[in-house]
């Protein structure tokens, strides 16, 4: 049975460090927190039809907050950086 690899990509992390890492064939997406490297890279060349040359993925922590002097917490996450052949564009959204 095929695994379901439309949840693997949960969105494109959009920020100004992701713009400019998007210039040099980098784009980074939010993903599901048990998601391996191989499963985004198959994820990603199904959603996109692109093979990456490279995946990094990177665990943000949870992190403790203060809100109008309520504690609570923020919720982690993990991202991909995916890296492409030099040139290579997609469209994101």
């Amino acid at each position: 049975m095929k695994p379901d690899l439309n949840h693997i990509l949960i969105r494109p992390h959009i920020t100004e460090k992701a713009t400019m890492s998007a210039e040099n064939s980098v784009y980074v997406f939010e993903v599901n927190p048990k998601t391996t490297k191989s499963i985004v890279t198959k994820a990603f060349i199904e959603k996109y039809k692109v093979t990456p040359v490279k995946v990094t993925t990177v665990t943000i922590p949870a992190k403790n907050v203060v809100v109008r002097g309520k504690r609570g917490i923020k919720s982690g996450y993990k991202k991909a950086y995916v890296y492409l052949k030099s040139g290579t564009k997609i469209e994101n959204i």
